[in-house]
């Protein structure tokens, strides 16, 4: 969607539709920035103080995550917070399978009045094996002091932010060579031919894309198309038809973000095996691609390599995964430049979003085949790797390929032309 998935975080996705697999993208924030602010302070307390306390209270909270010790953990919550606390109760219990190797919370921002206050957290984890990186999610608790102890009487995402998938019931684990499937409501079988199938994508990436990378993927299975956009705080009408959608931190600086494949298991589930293939394997170049993505990386670029790599070893043609472009071309409507990031929004219609990815697919794979597989990574790691958009892609295209963007839009639209008609 133009305008997004250049922020914090991105969510890219991929659509199931009349019997092939088309493009589709969705990006959403899944991390709200933090509104600092300590707000009113009771008599004798500063705010100082009161954060302090609090925090404590979650670090305790933290380390009953990891021990999986429910009476500490609940420790936290009001003593008269019933529902709260038979809540969380079962939300421990659901992340019993989860191997986790951190949980931290950290408070950044406070607002106290007398007994009452509200603190905004952010709460990070990591999955052991495969997170080098935390998982980030912002959290609002709402708080109530009893005597010395701050006790939490509530606890809600942050505007923009989703639920956790614990938090939609048990976590059923299923480890795969280099794959970890954590899913909800899902018959272990379905979870298995999952891992199968992302354990073939990840060197199937590997194979293609030459940088640097994890090479471990963590797949969430939600139950539902509803449960999986909770998870990504956003209305589940946005995500119908998407067989799967990408999370992670955009651009590369330290050490590599903590990405999520997210699939609807309603979308996925109508696919073929080839359907499936294709996928996982976009989404998973999102994954090892993330480092070099960034704002200056034009939406035709990332989703075209995506698409590129997830057909690269399907064998198809051009007019086999590119007919809605097709039909364009032969009705006298070839594009007069490459798909914009506009392009691959959902308000211009399926048609105008399946061209923008085939548009973009045709372009890597021109790339590909005339200046070569390393060439086409090269220039996609250095378009990402710039401050900003401005300049970003003609610096890389002179470099990479000899030509300016004009000049290659030239080419590529004679490109289409020909393999098209």
């Amino acid at each position: 969607m133009a305008g997004q998935g250049r922020g914090r975080r991105a969510g890219r996705g991929r659509r199931a539709g009349r019997g092939r697999v088309a493009g589709c993208v969705l990006a959403v924030p899944l991390l709200a920035v933090p509104l600092l602010g300590t707000g009113c302070s009771a008599p004798g307390a500063g705010p100082d103080a009161a954060t302090g306390a609090v925090q404590r209270m979650l670090d305790r909270r933290a380390t009953a995550v990891l021990e999986h010790d429910a009476d500490d953990y609940l420790a936290a919550v009001d003593p008269s917070a019933s529902a709260l606390r038979a809540a969380q109760r079962t939300e421990l219990g659901n992340l019993a399978q989860v191997p986790l190797t951190s949980w931290t919370y950290r408070v950044t921002g406070l607002d106290r009045h007398g007994a009452s206050a509200t603190a905004k957290v952010d709460l990070h984890y990591r999955i052991q094996g495969y997170d080098t990186a935390p998982v980030s999610t912002s959290r609002v608790l709402t708080l109530y002091r009893r005597g010395e102890n701050w006790y939490v009487t509530g606890d809600r995402p942050a505007e923009g932010a989703g639920q956790m998938l614990w938090q939609q019931g048990p976590v059923t684990v299923v480890r795969g060579a280099r794959t970890l499937i954590l899913g909800v409501g899902q018959e272990p079988a379905e979870l298995h031919e999952i891992a199968a199938a992302e354990d073939a994508a990840v060197p199937a990436v590997s194979a293609a894309w030459p940088g640097r990378w994890a090479g471990r993927v963590v797949v969430l299975v939600p139950a539902s198309l509803d449960a999986m956009a909770a998870l990504l705080g956003a209305p589940a009408a946005s995500y119908r038809g998407i067989a799967a959608v990408t999370t992670g931190e955009a651009g590369g600086a330290g050490a590599a973000p903590a990405d999520r494949v997210i699939v609807n298991p309603a979308a996925y589930a109508i696919l073929g095996d080839m359907g499936r293939e294709v996928v996982l394997t976009h989404e998973t170049t999102h994954v090892a691609t993330r480092a070099h993505t960034s704002a200056a990386t034009p939406m035709w670029l990332s989703e075209g390599y995506a698409d590129w790599v997830g057909y690269r070893r399907t064998g198809r043609t051009a007019p086999q995964a590119a007919p809605e472009l097709q039909k364009a071309v032969r009705a006298g409507d070839l594009p007069a430049g490459l798909p914009t990031d506009a392009d691959f929004g959902f308000d211009g219609g399926a048609d105008r979003l399946a061209r923008a990815y085939e548009g973009g697919w045709l372009a890597c794979r021109m790339i590909a085949a005339r200046w070569g597989e390393a060439k086409l990574a090269r220039l996609y790691e250095e378009v990402g790797d710039q401050p900003g958009r401005e300049g970003a892609l003609e610096k890389a295209m002179t470099d990479q390929l000899g030509l300016t963007p004009p000049e290659f839009t030239t080419q590529w639209r004679a490109y289409v032309r020909t393999q098209l008609t």
